[in-house]
């Protein structure tokens, strides 16, 4: 079971030391922020942009199984806005990310009022890949050279999932 919630400050701390404990299980697809000036910087683009940030945690332990956000929200007829997600390490392999992509994405359509989402993926990364395929996402294509990751520029496959309701 998986609680969803609005990263706050009060979440830096264990977010540091899950980064910092999952860097080598993120690596090579990104590179996430292992200290306060890291978090500082990561929360206060989250406050000056139209995004907002989840954390998933687990309901037994309370421990942080994933973080998501919902980046450049663009509400009129559009109505769309990108994902991101990670996992920490330590819940790893467990299914509590797809339980909380699936609520992440209830949380797009009914609370933001989004129709579409979108994930960006790097095809390598099957395990994500997998991670949406379970969500219900539908690959919609491919862009070359799509984002600056770890000093490249990396392709990606696009995956949407949309709201039919």
């Amino acid at each position: 079971m998986i609680n969803l919630q609005p990263v706050s400050r009060k979440d830096a701390q264990e977010l540091i030391a899950g980064n910092i404990a999952s860097r080598d299980h993120h690596h090579p697809w990104m590179r996430n922020f292992t200290d306060q000036v890291g978090f500082e910087e990561w929360f206060c683009n989250l406050q000056s942009s139209a995004s907002q940030a989840l954390v998933a945690r687990d309901a037994d332990s309370g421990g942080i199984v994933g973080v998501f956000t919902i980046s450049q929200i663009f509400m009129k007829a559009f109505r769309s806005a990108y994902l991101g997600y990670y996992s920490m390490v330590e819940f790893a392999g467990r299914g509590l990310m797809t339980e909380a992509l699936k609520q992440t994405i209830t949380y797009g359509f009914d609370e933001v009022g989004l129709h579409r989402i979108e994930a960006n993926i790097q095809p390598d990364n099957q395990r994500s890949i997998a991670l949406v395929q379970r969500a219900g996402f539908h690959k919609e294509g491919f862009s070359p050279r799509y984002l600056f990751i770890n000093g490249d520029w990396r392709d990606h496959e696009r995956w949407a999932i949309i709201n039919d309701k």
